[in-house]
């Protein structure tokens, strides 16, 4: 390898605990053709790499890393860039970023005008990232996150202005030039000249951001539109020019008004395509605008006014009626209402009073209220909110690649249209203005554009619709993949139900029932499982004294034992039980059966080795459970309820809420596994759980979806979240999921069916019949409503509420 080829690579490896760990990243990235040489520091925890990039790519050395079982660390970043127009814009700067070393993926979507990086801090920078963006002639407008709202708002009214102000002059002074010829005016000059004096200058005007964009492209070696719209209006132009003077062309080649109306149909699509992508943004806009701006702290025993920036934990923050709660926190004083409807979509105020929890985004309605600040800036839940749609935003489902693979192809086709369709009509015997003419219509008609926003002006709105019904959809395969399910799975526990069992039945053998209760407390209240919970809540409702517990120990998805008043307790179900080899009398066997069979989960006591008694607990299930599963087995999908519980309470429960599929006496860590049997049998599966306790199974589903409880939800769980503990969510969720992928499909037929149907009219192939073809003047309009349309299809999904959340909105309205 020659010196002056190889590259330095510093890549920050995770996951590694020893110098063995080191060695086997160094061999998998040695084992790769075209590097030299590779260095590995486990206390620094970074690779060094040597390698020829004629070879290999520094994707290719983090892919090797992660083949092998570790981490690569890499940043990630979200930039917000202005000017971009077409489709064919993303395409120069993702090649333009991914050229830079140490940047290892680049997403730029269109619609929300943002590019998002995965790039190695040790390589690159975003001041490198800048550079890139600004020596391609777009605006580089700062870093997500960071205050540029006011510069980007700023930088769009600017841009709108200035659009607005082309448009005005082009149709001002092109459709009276296009009228002149039909009246009879006296002039001091002939025509031809005088519409050269008048358009000359609101040509250039009008036209210079098209012209513009289009030598840039070229400069950089990008074909796209804006070299095609160059020139279609600059052929018609200056074909006008050698008419007027009679080089080479005669006067019949007046395109003077086409070319001034061809620019402003340019320029007045580009304007109500970058109106109509403000608004697609309008949920992630509201979301922010939901963040307080000021906070009022104690500090030193008084009560002071700072920006939001300056608050930090542990700060006891004051909040008074109709202000917005700046952070996460835990109240300490003070009892008022809360609207948690912005970030919960519940419309009713939660009552808030010392030791609840508040979140940052909601609004205090009647007292005043002191919390404790526990999470601030970026790990408040709204930040965590605003942060997941973004970035979902940026996503791309696979169903994209289609139109990105025929965008690749588009211009380089187009061109070659546009000169065979001249070639032919003027060797055909056509007139030159007529050949000329179909060029100019074909370059000008022909339109990427569609294609390139079809899926993520539909993406971005669908997915911000969510964000606005309390549906977090992390990305957008998420959605693809909802589309094709066959198969959902519940968990049963906090899931259908309400995950707070309450204890029903206390029968005891051999001592009494509060003695019963009050040995099974005493080992319970060492765990954090709900039906523990459920037997320690009715010990304390008994006024029953709990005693301290010795050699507590747990049995996994079994039970528990520990040591009271010198005696060991066990406490579980059937297996323990038997593995304990503790009989069972058939007289509790009947009792257990009896309970199981009412829906009641029965726990056994033993009390050293000898069965002391039974407890039977249940769980009341969600008011909207049994709608809920009625309307998803109207779609079409099997459902199916996974528990621990046994065989025959798990029935009981089932039977309650009309689900036929049951899979029962799974321990928690087997859940997952039932997932991917049911993936085995060919079932495109979805698993709804708490996103706590199940995120193994949410991992293993194609599609988790992950169950909150209002404000306090597992952000990082599931590929769909849903904020509110409803499961008609999921059916929301799903159903939205559906709209979404039917709007991008419907928006890839209209790009699609636009340029095959238009791109040949404008090349004449109806013109031996019919005598039909288009001027290009009506070719410019039509492209710019091409946009437009797949634009304004994308955001009627504003307005869109599933079918399932259509009763609650009615309500909340």
């Amino acid at each position: 390898m020659a010196e002056e080829s190889k590259k330095k690579a510093e890549i920050k490896v995770s996951g590694m605990h020893c110098a063995s760990c080191a060695l086997n990243v160094e061999k998998s990235l040695k084992d790769l053709e075209g590097v030299e040489d590779a260095q590995v520091n486990i206390g620094t925890e970074k690779a060094t790499v040597e390698y020829d990039p004629e070879k290999l790519k520094l994707t290719e050395l983090e892919n090797a890393i992660e083949n092998a079982g570790y981490g690569v660390a890499n940043e990630h970043v979200i930039l917000k860039i202005g000017g971009m127009s077409c489709v064919m814009c993303v395409k120069a700067i993702e090649e333009g970023l991914g050229k830079l070393d140490g940047i290892s993926d680049v997403n730029v979507n269109l619609t929300s005008e943002k590019a998002y990086v995965t790039y190695n801090s040790e390589i690159t920078t975003v001041a490198n990232m800048k550079n890139v963006i600004e020596d391609l002639g777009y605006q580089y407008l700062g870093v997500e996150g960071e205050k540029t709202e006011e510069l980007e708002e700023e930088v769009r009214a600017k841009d709108l202005k200035d659009k607005r102000n082309r448009i005005i002059v082009g149709f001002g002074f092109g459709i009276p030039l296009m009228i002149l010829p039909y009246v009879d005016i006296p002039l001091p000059i002939s025509m031809p000249l005088f519409m050269l004096i008048v358009s000359i200058l609101p040509f250039i005007y009008v036209s210079y951001p098209i012209f513009a964009a289009g030598l840039r492209s070229l400069k950089h070696k990008n074909l796209d539109m804006d070299v095609m719209y160059s020139m279609g209006i600059g052929v018609a132009y200056v074909a006008s020019i050698l008419g007027t003077f009679s080089i080479i062309l005669t006067q019949q080649f007046m395109f003077y008004e086409t070319a001034l109306i061809l620019a402003a149909f340019l320029s007045l699509g580009r304007y109500l395509e970058s109106r109509a992508k403000g608004q697609t943004s309008t949920a992630i806009k509201k979301l922010i605008g939901l963040q307080a701006k000021t906070a009022t702290v104690i500090r030193s025993g008084n009560e002071i006014e700072i920006p939001i920036e300056d608050v930090q934990m542990g700060d006891t923050v004051v909040v008074k009626p109709g202000e917005k709660i700046p952070a996460d926190g835990e109240v300490v004083n003070g009892e008022s209402y809360v609207d948690e409807s912005a970030i919960t979509g519940e419309p009713i105020p939660a009552f808030k009073n010392a030791g609840k929890t508040v979140v940052g985004g909601t609004i205090n309605q009647n007292g005043i209220l002191r919390f404790k600040a526990l999470k601030i800036g970026k790990d408040t839940v709204l930040s965590q909110i605003i942060k997941l749609v973004e970035n979902a935003q940026g996503s791309r489902p696979p169903v994209q690649r289609i139109a990105d693979k025929a965008v690749s192809y588009f211009i380089p086709t187009v061109l070659t249209i546009a000169i065979a369709a001249f070639l032919f009509w003027y060797l055909s015997g056509a007139t030159l203005l007529f050949a000329l003419t179909v060029l100019i219509s074909i370059l000008v008609i022909a339109c990427p554009c569609a294609l390139g926003l079809a899926s993520p002006t539909a993406i971005t709105v669908g997915i911000g619709r969510g964000a606005e019904l309390g549906i977090l959809i992390k990305n957008g395969e998420a959605l693809e993949i909802s589309e094709k399910l066959t198969t959902i799975v519940f968990d049963k526990t906090g899931t259908l139900t309400k995950g707070k069992p309450e204890v029903t039945d206390v029968d005891a053998v051999g001592m009494d029932e509060l003695k019963l209760l009050k040995l099974a407390a005493s080992v319970e209240k060492n765990s954090q499982h709900p039906l523990a919970e459920a037997v320690v809540k009715k010990a304390q409702e008994e006024n029953i004294e709990i005693e301290t517990s010795e050699n507590f120990d747990t049995f996994g998805g079994k039970g528990v034992k520990a040591v009271i008043e010198g005696k060991e307790v066990t406490i579980g179900n059937r297996a323990l039980f038997k593995d304990k080899n503790i009989a069972i009398s058939e007289e509790i066997e009947e009792k257990l059966s009896k309970f199981e069979n009412e829906g009641k989960t029965a726990v056994l006591i033993a009390t050293d080795n000898s069965l002391s008694g039974t407890i039977a607990i249940a769980d009341t299930l969600k008011e909207t459970t049994r709608d809920a599963i009625e309307k998803l087995k109207k779609t079409g999908l099997k459902v199916v309820m996974i528990t621990g519980d046994n065989e025959r309470t798990a029935n009981a429960v089932a039977k309650q809420v009309g689900i036929e599929n049951v899979i029962a006496e799974v321990l928690p860590q087997d859940k997952s596994e039932e997932v991917k049997r049911l993936q085995e049998a060919g079932e495109v599966v979805a698993f709804v759980g708490d996103g706590i306790n199940d995120a193994p199974a949410l991992a293993q589903s194609d599609v988790g979806i992950a169950i909150g409880s209002g404000t306090d939800i597992a952000i990082e769980s599931g590929e769909i979240v849903l904020i509110k503990n409803d499961i008609m969510d999921a059916l929301a969720g799903i159903q939205l999921s559906k709209k979404v992928m039917g709007r991008i499909k419907e928006n890839l037929f209209w790009a699609f069916a636009y340029n095959t149907v238009l791109i040949p009219v404008a090349a004449g192939v109806l013109y031996p019949f019919f005598g039909i073809t288009f001027r290009p003047e009506f070719a410019g309009l039509a492209m710019a409503l091409s946009s437009v349309s797949v634009l304004t299809l994308s955001l009627l999904l504003k307005g869109y509420v599933p079918p399932a959340k259509k009763e609650e909105v009615d309500i909340a309205q």
